[in-house]
């Protein structure tokens, strides 16, 4: 790795010593932690109690390693470049097993709710502005803190062009957070079952780098891990901040995310029933999948570096954006990604968005201001999404290789 600096490693390096004396558990200990959690807590009710970390996705597993093996992949992707539509037929000449997988895969499940996709929707459309600024940078953050998960992006095929990366993840987040994003003209399942695809491809290649010695990544809990830093951290973000949030929103917010999980490819057995469920999990999970890497610190400064030049190119909006993500993620996940302190914007930030989380939550009852905020809100993705791929038409594609030089 040598483009990580010197600098970078000293400070993944020197959090890494630090941990005992800030009386925080070692990433090592903590990844001993049995797993405790109940599937009578999930939305399935009941399952066989496995350690998700050593549950991956068998069916996609097999059927995508056979795609690469054959040599398929290059087609498929050709072949799926303009399945866009939920509602939508799946293209002629795919494999055959592909295609009776992916018949099955688009399923929603049985006990999926329209009517709180619904009110998802709305849901959405009022605090587009939190669930983008959490979901986006703040999970961004707490991804490059995740180990596993900064390790198998550093050394994937989308390690090498973070924009690219970026911009395929964020396609699939700005289709869950759509206004319809599982109805008919929707493309919430489409890019979830592409990315079911996408994630088994890289279990099958990453094991093939010579130096690799993580297992299989992305397993269900890599997964999990993943879903509780968008979902469950947002929500527990925005009761911090004292949005206010109806019981109706809330149970519609968990369900689309439910819905995603269960399309994605996590078992229902692992997937919470609750927010409390959703809590509980969480805290297991994190702690014990969470820590400083060389591999993250140099990934969350590709990140800062991108969020400084959407937010304003040319400027030197980079200490502004060190201080917002601080904020958003605390200072443990901060210090292990490596985000350098601002002893200037670190007080504004925390001071002044407490203020503006007011202001704008006294404005959302009036007429209009859902629809209003919604149409800017959609106007910033819109930005990100061309800045990110330079006005290129670009979709969550199958790798076939790794990182080049791996």
């Amino acid at each position: 790795m040598a483009e990580l600096s010197r600098r970078k490693i000293l400070i993944s390096g020197g959090t890494l010593g630090a941990l005992g004396a800030l009386g925080l558990t070692p990433p090592a200990e903590a990844s001993q932690t049995p797993w405790t959690w109940s599937a009578r807590g999930s939305v399935a009710g009941s399952g066989a109690g496995t350690d998700p970390r050593w549950v991956w996705d068998e069916e996609a597993d097999a059927l995508v390693a056979s795609l690469i093996d054959r040599g398929d992949v290059p087609e498929v992707n050709r072949l799926l470049w303009d399945w866009n539509r939920n509602d939508q037929p799946l293209p002629d000449g795919l494999p055959a097993d592909l295609r009776d997988f992916m018949e099955r895969a688009r399923r929603l499940p049985s006990w999926a709710d329209r009517g709180k996709l619904e009110t998802a929707a709305d849901f959405n459309k009022s605090r587009g502005l939190y669930l983008n600024l959490l979901n986006g940078v703040g999970g961004g953050m707490l991804s490059t803190a995740i180990p596993k998960e900064a390790r198998a992006v550093y050394y994937s095929k989308g390690g090498a062009d973070m924009e690219d990366r970026v911009a395929k993840t964020s396609i699939l987040g700005f289709a869950v957070g759509s206004l319809n994003a599982y109805r008919p003209d929707g493309s919430c399942v489409v890019e979830a079952v592409k990315t079911r695809l996408v994630h088994a491809a890289v279990r099958h290649l990453l094991r093939q780098v010579p130096h690799w010695p993580y297992g299989i990544p992305i397993s269900q809990e890599d997964m999990l891990v993943t879903w509780h830093t968008l979902p469950t951290f947002a929500m527990r973000k925005m009761l911090e901040w004292k949005v206010p949030i109806s019981s109706a929103d809330s149970a519609a917010y968990l369900h689309v995310w439910q819905v995603t999980a269960h399309v994605l490819g996590i078992k229902d057995e692992y997937i919470p029933s609750s927010w409390d469920e959703a809590y509980a999990q969480s805290d297991q999970v994190l702690p014990r999948n969470m820590g400083p890497t060389p591999e993250g610190v140099a990934l969350t400064d590709i990140l800062l570096d991108q969020l400084a030049e959407q937010t304003s190119p040319g400027s030197i909006s980079r200490p502004l954006c060190n201080a917002l993500a601080r904020y958003l993620v605390g200072d443990q996940v901060a210090d292990w990604d490596g985000i350098e302190r601002e002893p200037v914007w670190d007080p504004l930030i925390s001071s002044a968005w407490p203020k503006l989380v007011r202001f704008r939550e006294g404005l959302i009852p009036l007429p209009l201001v859902p629809q209003i905020a919604w149409v800017i809100d959609e106007a910033v993705r819109q930005y990100i999404m061309f800045f990110l791929t330079k006005g290129k038409e670009t979709k969550i594609e199958i790798p076939t290789t790794n990182r080049p030089g791996t």
